[in-house]
């Protein structure tokens, strides 16, 4: 593998870092500080967190000249994606194998990335001129 892919594959696996630090403390701030219950604060930081992934990835991860009325559709589709991933493998593991619950999420938490990095370089971010690393 060419060095320039694999510094994007670090550069994507640091910004999802980033993106769940920012999912986790937006969540903890919502239930600590604001009083919210666990799933509207966490659904704030999913929030919070997509759009941290999505500005990490344009600009950083994939250093895309696609514009955002492109791209940010596009973005959002395989998220949904990855949802949908998520709720099939949870759903098949867990409720019809009645597999346990931490391996069938460890096994979706594995090929969710796959998928979104396999989809976001090959289709979310391409089109319009590459921007130049600085």
């Amino acid at each position: 593998m060419p060095s320039a892919d694999l510094a994007r594959l670090a550069r994507y696996a640091i910004s999802g870092g980033l993106s769940a630090l920012t999912h986790f403390s937006v969540g903890l701030a919502g239930t600590g500080l604001l009083r919210l219950s666990p799933v509207p604060a966490s659904t704030a930081g999913f929030a919070a967190s997509v759009v941290v992934s999505y500005l990490l990835q344009h600009a950083w991860v994939f250093r895309s000249g696609a514009g955002h009325a492109v791209a940010g559709p596009r973005f959002l589709t395989v998220t949904a994606a990855a949802l949908a991933l998520n709720t099939v493998v949870l759903w098949l593991g867990a409720d019809v194998l009645d597999g346990p619950y931490p391996v069938v999420q460890a096994v979706a938490l594995v090929l969710i990335p796959v998928l979104n990095y396999a989809l976001n370089s090959r289709w979310t971010f391409t089109g319009g001129a590459p921007r130049v690393p600085r």
